[in-house]
């Protein structure tokens, strides 16, 4: 989508709090590619929203590297003082990606941020993971086992999102998924290309909750 069809499709949002908590994935990493705005998703989320309510505050607070439980433990508390109604949350993958994966433990972690956003009177909106298992770009010798943890973290964050009601953003099922070209060099995080797909999905799902 184009920016001027971005900010249209937030016609009506009433949001004037955005919060983001999460690892890398919040923060924004990835190579730029000619011809994408620079700015990572969240940024560009928050400056959409901005065209509908120029007052908005925005507070990003995802940090690299970060499993779920830190993120839980150093963030969630700066987020709840922000009081969002707005609150984005990418969480669970650096948890995916080591061998010790406990997806109950992540999934109770990910549910005490979650309900405790929504407890404050914020929306909230997860996001599973580009599943990069079904790209050139993932090892062969990986694929399956990160296919099988890439789905067990996007069942997880689904489930919390229903129990919560929160918003889940499906990018696992993506086609893009399969697309080398979306993909960092450091063959881990999307590029500015894949930033711009996770903007227009997550803009896509706010949409639908607008038109309700």
């Amino acid at each position: 989508m184009t920016t001027d069809v971005l900010t249209a499709s937030l016609r009506g949002a009433p949001w004037k709090r955005l919060a983001v908590l999460g690892d890398s994935v919040a923060e924004g990493l990835g190579d730029p590619v000619d011809g994408y705005p620079p700015p990572p998703w969240a940024d560009r989320l928050a400056d959409l929203l901005r065209e509908h309510q120029p007052d908005l505050a925005y507070a990003n607070l995802g940090v690299r590297d970060l499993r779920a439980a830190q993120i839980r433990d150093t963030q969630l508390a700066a987020a709840l003082d922000f009081r969002p109604d707005l609150a984005v949350v990418a969480a669970g993958g650096n948890d995916m990606l080591r061998r010790s994966f406990d997806p109950v433990a992540v999934e109770e972690t990910l549910s005490e941020i979650v309900s405790a956003l929504r407890e404050a009177g914020s929306a909230v909106l997860v996001m599973g993971l580009f599943d990069i298992s079904r790209s050139p770009v993932a090892a062969e010798d990986r694929r399956d086992g990160l296919r099988v943890r890439l789905a067990q973290l996007a069942e997880l964050t689904r489930r919390v999102a229903d129990r919560h009601g929160a918003w889940y953003i499906d990018l696992g099922d993506h086609p893009a998924s399969a697309d080398a070209g979306i993909y960092s060099a450091d063959r881990l995080h999307v590029n500015a290309r894949g930033h711009a797909i996770v903007v227009t999905e997550t803009v896509r799902r706010l949409a639908a909750e607008l038109s309700c």
